[in-house]
């Protein structure tokens, strides 16, 4: 919401030396966001004054048309002589009034006005549009011109108020009523302690019989609807300048003297209207929910198909208006056309305005589901006073009546839905309890009353709240109102006492060691979004009745795009991965640790628990047995090069082989026994695709996967060619592991190395041919690393040398050869009885 300093002083006597900025830090404190404080005119120096276009001469020979003009400007030019001034716009004629800026001026963006010869004519200042001015858009692209009541020499500055201050806001949802500047003005009166000059409060004629027919078939979705006519207005009659440029600085374009009118009350008060040109009205205005598959063009000439949910605008030829979010181009406000050969003016005469109140809900789920917001919509879904519509149709019908020279007919219709105001019981002191400081009955009372409250009562307080706060439900809403007003920087700040000695929890622990293990590999963290959208589980390959498909859907999801929480680290970290790579970056290796979602059997329901004390255990437990379950997990993805080449070698590409091993460094983090199978699952390729396993409570139990990434996955994903990945859970890694790491006994004894090559069927995973060796070698194996694999004629067919490297070291003494030989061979030994392994040569 864009709020225009010099606009907020007609509601609120703000004290004269008060800018922008100090009214910002004011709203700040209340509790609004302001975004911004926007400067206009910063830098606009004059002389730029009102002229009259006297002679135009059209020059040629260029490739462009260009004009020649003279132009009186009084005697802003000190001379009272016609200024010469060189034009390349056409949307001005002889008689015009324009704005000129004259040399020794200074525009918006530090532009400098002087003479100076162009297209063979010496210029003397320039005709200015608006954008050249920083007014904004206001349709026509082209040179300003004024109405010809303003007198030649007039300073522009002044008239079309280029400085300014304005303060650009960030509406919550639970501010509904800011969106106008009613809202922002009672916000501002009760933040300097000043009365407010409401603008709704008008004198309005009570409702009749003969006003324009309206039939509301919904009352739940239309609870009030006010329609009220104006008759024979001027076709002619444009919006004044103070009106245009009070649209502009609010960011909004000026259209046509009924719907700028329109959109100025809305701005102003807060509710949406239309205004419908009463020839083109067939019969009595409706108010129904649509059919389903009905066919209806919008404003915007879109055709839109109609769900039986959406609440629409109708007469007896069908809809005429998405209620609440845009009206219907068959009954759109008529362009003023001039006939050329009688010279006669046509257009719109006669309207109807409506101001209506609708279900912010019905009005929501339209505007979504067709993908069409509004400044309408926008409004009803935050909530609008629902007794603000009476008052805005008089308003409306008052500026169209002096401005546009209409009669405003005496029939009144106003249909309302019977409701009662809402009221609030709540303790005086509870807003003291939420707190935790005192504020007293008396401060509550006023803060509430200041907000438009009725208050009543003592000890215990009967709220009335007012019809624009849609958002005040319950206590805590007031006692949230008390706090904002009294000053959030005035809560008092007491830090929890810490109990000494405890430090991080070892699971905390497990994933720093994670972190630090994997950034020293030279992996960079990656933090995602945790959503994602149920259409990547196909792109990953996951089978239909893969767990991983079992997602926690989000009731208001940020984006409609990704409405789930995600059950795996996967598509956030190759999204960042594929981002990069489209930025340059190719050689990339990125981890991530974090929590996932695993939807339970029956979705729960949480309770909501209380501001004023402390949960009870067993609040706390029922809340805690309706959140999904949340293990921890960790993932890698790579891409490119994993060691760059240069005069030092060749380098190397990653592969499955660096996902595998950076599974192992979390294992080792973890003191667990990892153990890698061959495996084969939804997204990794089969032939390249590791199994990663553990022992829990004596089970083998699969924790994860690793490897290369599956062709079809790669390329549905955008993915660079040969992307690797891992992902394991994290917390069950950790359950494997039983006690804390422990740092390694360093032996002052030297190590003996023995290298072995086994020969053993292809079919056989080196992994078991691994396990069998470290079984057999006893204590005094230190590590084991396999550093080869061949295949060839000398091995024979169908069958694979695998080279390991043995290292033995004992914690007492120095090995002998024998020793580390009678370790070697009984670790051969048992991977020949398990495994079929032959040794290489003998």
């Amino acid at each position: 919401m864009r709020v225009p300093l010099s606009w907020l002083r007609e509601y609120v006597d703000l004290p004269a030396g008060e800018t922008g900025r100090d009214v910002a830090a004011k709203l700040v404190d209340a509790g609004l966001e302001v975004e911004t404080v926007e400067q206009l005119g910063a830098g606009l120096k004059g002389p730029l004054v009102v002229g009259q276009v006297l002679t135009i001469e059209e020059l040629e020979g260029f490739r462009k048309p260009i004009r020649f003009c003279t132009v009186n400007v009084g005697q802003a030019n000190g001379t009272g002589e016609p200024q010469e001034i060189v034009c390349g716009a056409r949307n001005f004629a002889v008689g015009d009034k324009v704005v000129v800026v004259l040399p020794g001026a200074v525009l918006p963006g530090d532009f400098a006005i002087a003479s100076r010869k162009t297209y063979g004519k010496t210029s003397h200042g320039m005709i200015c549009s608006g954008e050249e001015l920083g007014m904004g858009d206001d349709g026509t692209h082209g040179i300003i011109v004024l109405p010809p009541e303003h007198e030649v020499g007039t300073d522009a500055i002044e008239l079309l108020q280029l400085v300014d201050e304005v303060l650009d806001i960030d509406i919550t949802p639970d501010r509904g009523y800011c969106m106008s500047l009613r809202g922002v003005a009672r916000e501002a009166a009760t933040a300097y302690g000043l009365p407010l000059r409401d603008p709704a409060l008008l004198d309005v004629p009570a409702p009749n019989s003969y006003g324009y027919l309206v039939k509301v078939e919904d009352p739940a979705g239309c609870d009030r609807f006010t329609a009220r006519t104006v008759t024979g207005l001027d076709p002619e009659a444009r919006s004044p300048i103070w009106l245009t440029r009070r649209l502009q600085k609010a960011g909004m374009r000026p259209i046509s003297l009924a719907v700028d009118v329109t959109n100025y009350v809305m701005l102003e008060l807060g509710q949406p209207l239309h205004a419908y040109d009463r020839s083109r009205l067939d019969g009595a205005i409706g108010v129904r929910r649509a059919e389903q598959g009905e066919q209806f063009t919008t404003l915007d000439g879109v055709k839109r198909i109609l769900d039986a949910e959406d609440l629409v605008i109708t007469d007896s030829s069908g809809p005429i208006g998405l209620a609440g979010v845009m009206g219907g181009a068959n009954t759109e406000i008529a362009d003023s056309v001039t006939d050329p050969e009688t010279g006669r003016v046509t257009g719109t005469t006669d309207v109807v305005i409506e101001a209506a109140h609708f279900d912010s809900v019905s009005i929501s789920r339209t505007a979504r589901r067709l993908k069409l917001s509004s400044e309408a919509s926008k409004r009803f879904e935050r909530g609008v006073d629902p007794l603000a519509g009476a008052a805005a149709a008089q308003r409306t019908v008052d500026l169209l009546v002096l401005l546009a020279g209409g009669t405003a007919e005496a029939g009144v219709t106003e249909l309302i839905a019977p409701g009662a105001p809402r009221t609030i019981a709540m303790s005086a002191n509870h807003p003291d309890r939420v707190a935790g400081m005192e504020y007293g009955r008396e401060t509550v009372v006023r803060r509430l009353q200041e907000i438009g409250c009725d208050v009543y009562g003592q000890d215990e307080l009967v709220v009335t709240v007012p019809s624009w706060r849609p958002d005040l439900a319950e206590p805590n809403d007031l006692a949230e109102e008390v706090i904002r007003l009294e000053g959030y920087g005035n809560l008092p700040s007491t830090l929890p006492q810490v109990p000494s000695g405890r430090g991080l929890t070892a699971r905390q622990q497990l994933h720093r060691r994670v972190g630090r293990a994997l950034a020293g590999a030279g992996y960079v963290e990656a933090l995602s979004y945790p959503f994602l959208g149920e259409g990547v589980f196909d792109q990953l390959r996951l089978s239909a009745h893969d767990a991983t498909r079992q997602v926690v859907r989000l009731v208001n999801p940020i984006s409609d795009e990704e409405p789930a929480l995600r059950t795996t680290l996967l598509p956030g970290l190759l999204g960042a991965l594929r981002r990069n790579d489209s930025r340059g970056s190719h050689d990339l290796a990125l981890f991530e640790t974090g929590s996932v979602f695993r939807a339970g059997k029956e979705p729960g329901v949480a309770v909501r628990l209380p501001a004023d004390r402390r949960p009870t255990d067993e609040e706390i437990a029922t809340l805690d047995a309706a959140l999904p379950a949340q293990p921890r997990y960790a993932a890698v993805v790579l891409a490119g090069a994993r060691e760059q080449a240069g005069w030092w070698g060749k380098g190397r590409p990653a592969d499955w082989a660096d996902a595998v091993q950076a599974a192992r460094s979390l294992a080792v983090e973890a003191g667990a026994e990892l153990v890698v199978r061959q495996g084969q699952y939804g997204p990794w390729h089969p032939g390249r695709c590791a199994e990663l396993l553990v022992t829990l409570d004596g089970v083998e139990t699969v924790i994860g996967h690793a490897g290369e990434l599956h062709p079809r996955v790669v390329k549905a994903m955008g993915l660079p060619a040969r992307t690797s990945a891992m992902e394991l859970d994290l917390d069950r890694l950790a359950a494997a592991g039983g006690e804390p790491v422990r740092a390694p006994r360093i032996s002052t004894f030297p190590v003996a190395t023995q290298d072995v090559a086994l020969i053993v069927d292809t079919t056989v995973a080196a992994s078991e041919v691994e396990a069998a060796l470290r079984k057999g070698a006893g204590e005094l194996l230190e590590s084991l690393r396999l550093f080869d694999v061949f295949t060839g004629e000398q091995v024979g067919e169908g069958k694979k040398s695998l080279a390991y490297a043995l290292r033995f070291r004992a914690a007492d003494r120095t090995l002998t050869a024998e020793e580390s030989t009678a370790a070697r061979d009984a670790a051969v030994a048992l991977a020949g009885e398990r495994t079929g392994a032959v040794l290489r040569g003998a």
